[in-house]
């Protein structure tokens, strides 16, 4: 069962123009640019056939071709990530089974992420969609908190059912819980983790569904999915100690430094 993982990245980010080309030093001081860290997190995943970065912009195209990747021109269309990962795997002619999603927004994505989450998917045939969830610590759930209190938009929060099909993800915590935790103490709360493994018929049936109410007020793209019936599978997927968080405004820059300087990720 081939696999193709598609890396979307566009310039012109509503919440933080230019993002792609973002700088981030790791634990040796090396400075990358956030899609080269995306790109070598695909990279290190096995059982992977091929990698591509998806995008519209020459600026990009340039950079990633720089440091190595395949590159795929898509439309300035798009409106999101699964729109353009649909886009890519047309223009490369389809041929695979499995189409995996990774943001270039997220550097830190462990490959065990990935692997697990493509095993799910293969072990799901009625699901169209997989998506990773991670439980989170009192840690994690306290920041999520924090970042909502102070009106930013942090990670996104998954609820599903006893099978594990999705039921619900949104920008603010949900489920609502109002007991404390320890740091180290596991929550009902799990972080979704914005990586998607799609069959190919489901990511084709995508961009030709009209953008659906609760997809425009969260904002979301995977809800889109949902709005039109399609089962989408939560694969819960463990740390191992690994710090995890995407970039979504200027100020996780010096979040992400700080995680991978505490892991020693270069």
């Amino acid at each position: 069962m081939p696999v193709l993982i598609v890396i979307p990245a566009r310039y012109a980010s509503t919440r933080y123009p230019g993002k792609p080309l973002v700088a981030l030093s790791g634990a040796t001081g090396e400075s990358r640019t956030l899609i080269e860290r995306s790109w070598r997190a695909a990279m290190s995943v096995s059982g992977i056939d091929r990698v591509v970065v998806a995008t519209d912009d020459d600026r990009i195209r340039e950079t990633a071709e720089g440091f190595g990747a395949e590159v795929v021109m898509t439309s300035s269309d798009c409106r999101n990530g699964t729109e353009r990962c649909a886009e890519a795997h047309d223009r490369l002619g389809g041929g695979y089974d499995i189409v995996v999603n990774l943001q270039g927004d997220a550097p830190l994505t462990p490959h065990w992420f990935i692997e697990d989450l493509v095993a799910g998917l293969r072990c799901a045939p009625d699901a169209g969609v997989a998506t990773p969830v991670l439980r989170c610590d009192g840690a994690a759930l306290n920041g999520f908190l924090n970042d909502r209190r102070h009106g930013r938009v942090g990670g996104t929060t998954a609820v599903f059912a006893a099978d594990r099909t999705a039921l619900y993800f949104s920008k603010e915590v949900i489920p609502f819980t109002s007991r404390r935790y320890a740091d180290d103490e596991p929550t009902p709360v799990f972080h979704h983790v914005g990586v998607y493994a799609y069959r190919p018929d489901a990511l084709a049936a995508y961009p030709g569904w009209p953008i659906g109410p609760l997809e425009e007020l969260e904002g979301l793209e995977q809800l889109r999915f949902m709005e039109n019936g399609r089962k989408v599978l939560c694969v819960e997927v463990e740390a191992r100690g690994r710090q995890f968080w995407e970039l979504n405004n200027p100020e996780d820059v010096a979040r992400i430094e700080a995680m991978m300087a505490g892991m020693g990720l270069e």
